[in-house]
């Protein structure tokens, strides 16, 4: 098939990562590289951006920016959870895609935006307009289907295991055998950044926190929590939790979440390690118990984020423009491939959107130990590599320095869309 003539358009979506903005940077890099493509273009705010005709100019951007934008965290374009609700919505993407001759669409987001991308390209086609569609997986959860792990989640656990053994300090010189300090870790309904923090164990230190993992894949019970905790409590000054926010009961239920939910009907979850609190000081009395909710900061925590993350996040941002313009590829999502020797290395693939959009990728029930609250070793083993390296920060008067964008913006030609 041959290269098609035309511009590019990339976007973000969703909740942003430490290394989002490194697979924009692999984009850019790659698209100067092909005469086919005559323009870069950034949608302000995904799909959000389209629908509004907000594109910028990636083109004109610094070669020092984007160079920056592999250490930057956050959305450097902006992220939206907007979702496509109705086919005149579509329809305005096709008319603001013809418009600015927009012939390669790279997505970066999680379940939702690649069914986002899958939708779009299948009306294109429907309407015989010449557009390769590939997303670009993006999420701390790590529960994108068919790919190994996504990039995000290295970054994310590593922050997260760094917090721990900082805590583990503090409660270490304050506890006396009476000390709960719950942590409460993003997710949603899948354990892998919870299981993540199971790293913060030294090897030969099988007694190192955190000591208790609570799983959304494993169900809650009052309990048996109360005795984890006296167990530990027994032989440590200390009991330090790690709690994921999408953890449910027996039945199935949230043990914690708002009534209200986002654009695409997922609810707003948070306040798990509250409720553990009130249960360690309803049944364990003289028992102190804190809470430590990480929010927002552990998926912007790039200074501590990890380097073969950012690679892998650059390395998918290139291979979606190398799949697209030279492959012809269309209707993908970039995976990241495991190898299969003892040394760690990763290459990228790819899969169908259809395959990705709206799945979840449950952490297996096999790497989780008999106790439901610690992680065997067959997971740390598939862990471990995805933390090494440290981002390469530059600072200034001692403080980080990130990439931002000019925004140079590009001129609109359509009339305004009411969204």
């Amino acid at each position: 098939m041959a290269e098609l003539v035309g511009n590019v358009l990339v976007g973000q979506s969703g909740g942003p990562t430490a290394v989002i903005n490194a697979s924009i940077a692999g984009v850019v890099s790659e698209a100067l590289n092909h005469e086919c493509i005559e323009e870069i273009y950034g949608s302000l705010n995904g799909v959000l951006g389209i629908l509004n005709e907000e594109f910028v100019d990636l083109a004109s951007e610094s070669q020092q920016t984007i160079r920056g934008l592999r250490h930057t965290p956050g959305a450097a374009l902006g992220t939206c959870r907007y979702k496509l609700k109705k086919i005149q919505d579509f329809e305005r993407v096709l008319e603001v895609f013809k418009a600015h001759n927009i012939r390669y669409f790279f997505y970066a987001g999680g379940n939702d935006s690649q069914d986002t991308a899958d939708k779009i390209s299948k009306l294109a086609q429907e309407q015989g307009y010449d557009l390769r569609v590939i997303g670009i997986p993006k999420t701390i959860d790590n529960d994108l289907p068919v790919t190994d792990h996504c990039p995000g989640y290295g970054s994310v656990i590593k922050y997260i295991c760094t917090t721990v053994r900082e805590v583990a300090c503090d409660n270490e010189a304050m506890g006396q055998g009476d000390l709960v300090q719950i942590v409460e870790v993003m997710g949603r309904n899948a354990g892998w950044i919870a299981a993540g923090a199971a790293l913060a164990k030294r090897r030969d230190h099988p007694h190192d926190p955190p000591h208790l993992i609570y799983l959304p894949e494993v169900a809650f019970t009052t309990e048996k929590f109360v005795a984890d905790v006296q167990r530990v409590l027994k032989r440590e000054k200390y009991c330090l939790i790690v709690v994921g926010e999408g953890l449910v009961d027996p039945d199935g239920n949230y043990i914690s979440a708002d009534d209200k939910t986002d654009a695409f009907g997922h609810a707003q979850l948070g306040g798990a390690a509250e409720y553990l609190q009130s249960l360690v000081e309803q049944n364990l009395p003289g028992v102190k118990a804190r809470t430590v909710k990480l929010g927002m900061a552990q998926r912007a925590a790039a200074h501590a984020g990890s380097k073969a993350d950012a690679d892998e996040g650059f390395l998918a941002g290139q291979a979606a423009v190398k799949a697209a313009v030279l492959e012809a590829e269309t209707d993908k999502m970039v995976t990241l491939v495991r190898g299969d020797t003892d040394h760690y290395s990763c290459e990228t693939g790819l899969a169908p959107l259809a395959d990705i959009a709206n799945g979840v990728k449950k952490l297996p029930r096999e790497w989780i130990n008999e106790d439901g609250v610690s992680m065997s070793h067959q997971f740390v083993r598939y862990a471990q590599p995805l933390i090494q390296g440290e981002t390469a920060v530059p600072h200034e008067n001692g403080l980080p320095v990130y990439a931002k964008l000019d925004k140079v913006r590009v001129d609109k030609l359509l009339t305004p869309y009411e969204v």
